[in-house]
């Protein structure tokens, strides 16, 4: 693989959330790609949405970096990494550029441009906006030197003489470089959800709108000036750095199944590579639709959305006895908040009552608001299933996003976690354990020093089930004539 000395890269950032950025950055991906360059592209911050649209628009992986869960020099190694082997890499931030949890900034999206030398190009929701808009990027670039906001893309414009307009008055008294100007037009629409944008694996036409949304945005951007700003780059490389790939492949001597379906698809591809280098092979099945599970040694069911999907789950009663059945004969499974909800008895949407898995004691009940939200600070009990030291010692960050909680739970339920910062389960506790399962509402991620994909490979390698499988004590064969693995 051929190294860029330094790759061209930049940071779509914005003044807010909701401005537009992830429509434009998607776009932007798609129309570079389409001139025939590799482009990687990389999310700030806790997000799975985002990223599916971000990997479907530049055909790579999107990668998520994350200052509040890796630190600088981990998070600027994985940029440095994929980066490498791109022709541009387009960072998308999370809400606006100086927002983050310290005071101080020191992860906000501003903080992930100076550690890896990121130029700005602000995304400005300039409705209803005219001479106002020279103040607000003049105090953008004031309220932090160190940050260079190189460009402009204004959105929601309301047509040709408000474009004028504004192009006239940022001209006059910013200096600042007016890279596009996309006007209001309903093919730029992803809908919306909760979480964000709706998931491109439940949007019918994904790619189709893609494409449409590359075509306005190829139009209406100025891409060669994108592309002399992201070239427009500092040194990345500091002293100490490292791009070795952290997660080489290794042969596969385990395997996990992993729900991969419109209904499951919340996975961080660094996660995936994490458990491929532990020695997993990843075999994809689908809950909606497949009666049988693979013939794995392990499952992982990520986050999604099972809710939308809670009539056709219930309605595939063959792979969800099975599972049970594979739960009670000591299959070792890690599910993460969908996962766990599916898991669980019953789900509960809409005041309609739909029968889950039945693995997990307890009953799922949606609610309107946010039950639990944003970054957890969880500390390992002696409940926890793959410890790495002893119980109490370890503490792990992860973050949660849930609208459900559990009812009925049983009053010796066995907890793998403490909840220091966030809700999890009841605000004291997360990460259920029952058999060889640990579901929880919080999502892990490989990074900080928290190695869960190797930590669960190794529990899963040693566990009793996969020697009774081989055994042909408890055998579920393919479920179709052929395997999908996890991409």
């Amino acid at each position: 693989m051929t190294r860029a000395a330094n790759p061209r890269r930049l940071l779509i950032s914005a003044t807010h959330k909701s401005s537009g950025k992830t429509t434009i950055s998607v776009g932007l991906c798609a129309a570079l790609r389409q001139r025939g360059l590799k482009v990687q592209a990389f999310k700030k911050g806790p997000d799975y949405i985002d990223p599916m649209w971000l990997t479907l628009a530049s055909g790579r992986r999107c990668r998520n970096l994350d200052p509040y869960l890796s630190d600088n020099a981990e998070y600027r190694g994985t940029f440095r990494r994929h980066a490498a082997a791109a022709d541009i890499s387009i960072v998308e931030g999370n809400k606006g550029l100086y927002d983050g949890l310290a005071l101080d900034g020191s992860n906000s999206n501003a903080a992930v441009a100076k550690v890896l030398g990121l130029p700005v190009v602000l995304v400005i929701d300039a409705r209803g906006m005219t001479r106002g808009i020279a103040p607000l990027i003049l105090g953008y670039q004031a309220f932090d030197r160190d940050v260079r906001i190189a460009g402009v893309i204004l959105n929601n414009l309301g047509g040709s003489r408000h474009e004028a307009k504004l192009r006239m008055v940022i001209e006059h008294y910013t200096g600042v470089r007016v890279l596009g100007a996309v006007h209001c037009d309903p093919r730029l629409a992803i809908v919306e959800r909760h979480l964000g944008l709706l998931p491109s694996n439940e949007a019918d036409g994904a790619e189709q709108r893609v494409n449409e949304i590359a075509a306005v945005i190829g139009r209406q951007v100025d891409l060669d000036g994108v592309l002399q700003l992201a070239a427009d780059v500092p040194p990345l490389a500091v002293p100490g750095d490292t791009i070795a790939d952290p997660w080489p492949p290794a042969e596969g001597d385990v395997r996990i199944g992993v729900a991969q379906d419109r209904a499951f698809g919340f996975y961080y591809a660094d996660d995936l590579d994490a458990l491929r280098a532990a020695g997993a092979s990843l075999i994809r099945f689908d809950t909606l639709a497949d009666a049988q599970l693979p013939n794995v040694d392990a499952l992982f069911i990520g986050g999604g959305f099972p809710e939308l999907f809670a009539a056709e789950l219930e309605a595939n009663a063959s792979l969800r006895a099975r599972i049970r059945a594979a739960v009670e004969a000591g299959l070792p499974v890690y599910a993460e908040c969908g996962g766990l909800m599916y898991l669980a008895r019953t789900l509960t949407h809409k005041g309609q009552v739909f029968r889950m898995v039945g693995a997990i004691p307890g009953d799922v009940v949606m609610h309107a608001r946010p039950v639990g939200r944003g970054y957890v600070n969880l500390q390992e009990t002696a409940a926890f299933p793959w410890p790495l030291a002893p119980a109490g010692e370890t503490i792990v960050r992860a973050h949660e996003f849930h609208y459900s909680s559990l009812d009925n739970l049983p009053p010796d339920l066995r907890c793998a976690y403490t909840v220091k910062r966030g809700h999890g389960i009841d605000g004291q506790r997360d990460g259920i354990v029952v058999n060889n399962v640990l579901a929880s509402y919080a999502h892990l991620r490989s990074a900080g020093g928290n190695l869960w994909a190797t930590r669960f490979v190794d529990f899963v390698r040693h566990a009793g089930y996969r020697r009774s499988r081989n055994d042909n004590i408890v055998y579920l064969p393919p479920a179709r004539g052929r395997e999908t693995l996890v991409v």
